[in-house]
């Protein structure tokens, strides 16, 4: 996991926006609001929580798979598995 402080202060952040959009989605179903306004909600919720995970997956990639040195032929392929992981969870 990310050890810089500055790091694991934006995941956590984002989780807590993600909570929020999760309570968003809550009050929307119990409001009896429409199918389309909950649905809005709850994809906003799996965009939200696809990101974190293609930022966690990335951390763990450029920390274990390459790790941390400057190998020219470990960094292009992290990027392009990557690339592979943002696209997917897109």
């Amino acid at each position: 996991m990310a050890d810089a402080v500055h790091e694991k202060q934006k995941l956590l952040n984002r989780i807590r926006r993600i909570r929020g959009q999760v309570d968003a989605a809550e009050r929307a179903i119990e409001a009896e609001e429409g199918c389309a306004a909950v649905m809005h909600r709850l994809a906003a919720c799996r965009g939200a929580i696809n990101g974190l995970l293609a930022e966690v997956v990335e951390d763990h990639v450029r920390e274990h798979f390459t790790g941390g040195t400057r190998n020219r032929a470990g960094e292009q392929a992290a990027d392009e598995l990557i690339d592979l992981v943002h696209a997917y969870f897109k």
